[in-house]
């Protein structure tokens, strides 16, 4: 007697991340109230399983859904606004004045809209999200089907937001209450930067972080200057001020955290922190590459993030997968520093367990959230295929992702993505704050 799912799944390969390293081909995932019912071998799951929906993938590497673990959603809208600029001059010349003059409840929404649209149509099923306006990045998630993790932004200078660190958190926190039980969103803690966020405020960061069980999602080490003006202006490293604030610690997420020395990794080490790693942008805007290959022999958690559109400008981790294991090959001159398996982690449950969500996402496994991602490998660009798991992070990109589910429902059908705006609708958002822009 067969058993009733909603969906079976039949790839060529599949990839579960968790254990590490392995391929199985001809396996199929059977998938039932939104999660993962089981994972059996294709020939016995046609036996066993009656499936409301099939989907046959004769030619296709199935991986769990990709997770951003840094993105400005938002800023989408701003993609190619300020190209070709170092990160201060950027962020203080041409990033900070456009959004002061335009961010609203309205850019975050439509630019959160455009964003979950790209990121689901290349397979990214969560993303970890630091910007303004909770409340509109919500509704454009949920609208999109997407998961993700919204950060409480807080710095201590007034924005179109908010007019200091006491409003962002009054509001970032109603927010919270409002969507918290959304099975789509969790909230973070994100204080933007040691350089734009106070002592006072930090330690607010760390009691709040502590009392609602949240990540703390910041930007660390990004830049030499960075470091120097902390040097000058506190007497230590900005690592170091964040210890010593009792900040640091298995919550927390350092974005970029690129320039490091032996005592900043070990600081990491020491508190359990993840790392993530933003290799596009921080190429982009020369700030340097992060030392992966030291952080991984610390036992430091590294996940991939892309950062906002404005400074990367694709929200694309295929890209990401490639470039983190380049980068650190060249970097450390080690042709063996960050294996195609090890980049493919980092996108998933990697990047999950820094979120605090590995029980529910990041890998293919009985009982997890059905978050899944199909990449075709069925172009003569991806033949041969000796190991489809070298061909996700060498060889395909985006474009070869077919399918996506969130939660066992379908995100992107055959390469199209699923969603209540059409394509025209998402160009047509995009038009109209272009034209506001320029006007």
């Amino acid at each position: 007697m067969t058993e009733p799912v909603d969906l079976l799944i039949n790839p060529r390969w599949l990839v579960p991340v968790e254990p590490d390293g392995i391929v199985l081909e001809r396996h199929s995932v059977a998938v039932k109230d939104g999660r993962i019912h089981a994972l059996t071998p294709t020939d016995e799951a046609r036996r066993r399983f009656q499936a409301t929906e099939t989907a046959d993938l004769p030619e296709h590497v199935l991986i769990p859904g990709l997770i951003n673990l840094h993105v400005h959603a938002a800023m989408s809208l701003l993609r190619g606004i300020a190209d070709d600029l170092p990160l201060m001059k950027w962020l203080q010349e041409a990033i900070w004045p456009i959004e002061g003059k335009h961010v609203s409840h309205a850019f975050v929404r439509d630019g959160t809209l455009l964003a979950a649209a790209e990121m689901l149509r290349g397979g990214i099923t969560t993303c970890n999200e630091m910007y303004f306006y909770p409340d509109a990045a919500a509704e454009a998630f949920t609208e999109a089907g997407m998961r993700a993790v919204i950060g409480i932004t807080v710095l201590d200078f007034p924005t179109p937001y908010g007019s200091g660190p006491d409003e962002y958190f009054r509001k970032g926190l109603a927010a919270r209450d409002r969507w918290g039980t959304h099975p789509l969103l969790h909230f973070s803690i994100a204080p933007h930067a040691p350089y734009t966020v106070s002592d006072t405020s930090l330690e607010r960061v760390a009691s709040l972080a502590a009392e609602l069980d949240c990540p703390v999602h910041i930007h660390i080490h990004e830049t030499a200057q960075e470091i120097r003006d902390s040097i000058e202006q506190f007497g230590v490293r900005p690592i170091a001020r964040l210890a010593s604030l009792g900040l640091l610690g298995s919550n927390v997420i350092g974005v970029h955290a690129v320039h490091l020395d032996d005592s900043d990794c070990d600081t990491l080490s020491r508190f359990n922190c993840s790392v993530a790693h933003c290799p596009s942008s921080n190429m982009k805007l020369a700030s340097g590459i992060a030392p992966v290959a030291r952080l991984i022999a610390e036992g430091i958690n590294i996940g991939l993030g892309s950062d906002g559109a404005a400074s990367n400008n694709r929200l694309d981790l295929f890209q990401e997968m490639r470039q983190a294991a380049l980068l650190a090959k060249v970097a450390a001159l080690d042709a063996t520093a960050v294996p195609a398996h090890t980049a493919l982690r980092m996108a998933t449950l990697n990047a999950a367990q820094a979120l605090g969500l590995s029980s529910e996402i990041g890998s293919i496994e009985k009982g997890k959230l059905a978050d899944l991602c199909a990449v075709a490998l069925d172009q003569p660009e991806s033949r041969p295929c000796f190991d489809p798991v070298s061909h996700l992070v060498y060889v395909a990109g985006r474009e070869n992702v077919t399918e996506v589910w969130v939660g066992g429902e379908k995100r992107v059908g055959n390469g199209k993505i699923v969603l209540r705006n059409t394509n025209n609708q998402l160009i047509g958002i995009a038009a109209l704050w272009q034209t506001r822009f320029q006007s």
